[in-house]
């Protein structure tokens, strides 16, 4: 006879499942010995290994239940339907994988579309900035950190023909 220790590594499963598979019915509770310890014997061993088998296969603990108490049960239906179902999740893995390759691959990603040049220039003129002052600020950015000054107006999702214009404006003091 085996204790729930003993039955649990015996069958490479932690106590704790051998417990839970006990209390949702799907193991019969055990004699008991005289010290009120389960006592578990071959025919214990050999549905929780068949519990085993099935659960690394991915059977549902419903559809184990269902084979393990009919015995005449059809196991290859079962079987064949868990294999079609496993079949639909990798494929939904797979669209998964690719939508995340294709993000991957974008350049623009991680440049979200915060702020349009319409938006920055409103925000601008709200600061009380004419034109002239616009301009004259470009002309310092481009002058002071021109990479950052390109990196600035992509940011803006200004076209690139445009970005060339106000760059070359800025170097040339408008």
């Amino acid at each position: 006879m085996l204790t729930v220790t003993q039955l649990a590594r015996r069958c490479g499963l932690s106590r704790t499942a051998l417990l839970y598979y006990e209390s949702i019915g799907l193991m019969l509770p055990p004699p008991r010995s005289g010290g009120n310890y389960r006592s578990y014997g071959e025919a214990d061993v050999r549905r929780l290994s068949q519990i085993r088998v099935y659960r690394d296969a991915g059977l549902k603990l419903e559809d184990v239940r269902d084979l393990l108490d009919r015995p005449g049960g059809d196991a290859a239906l079962v079987l064949k339907r868990r294999l079609v179902e496993i079949s639909a999740e990798i494929g939904a893995l797979r669209a998964h994988q690719r939508a995340i390759l294709k993000l991957l691959e974008h350049k623009a990603l991680g440049k979200v579309k915060m702020i349009t040049k319409e938006k920055w220039v409103s925000i601008m003129k709200a600061c009380g900035f004419s034109d002239e002052q616009m301009h004259g600020w470009h002309a310092e950015f481009e002058r002071s950190a021109p990479q950052e000054h390109q990196e600035f107006l992509e940011f803006l999702h200004i076209p690139a023909a445009e970005i060339k214009t106000i760059r070359q404006k800025s170097r040339s003091g408008f």
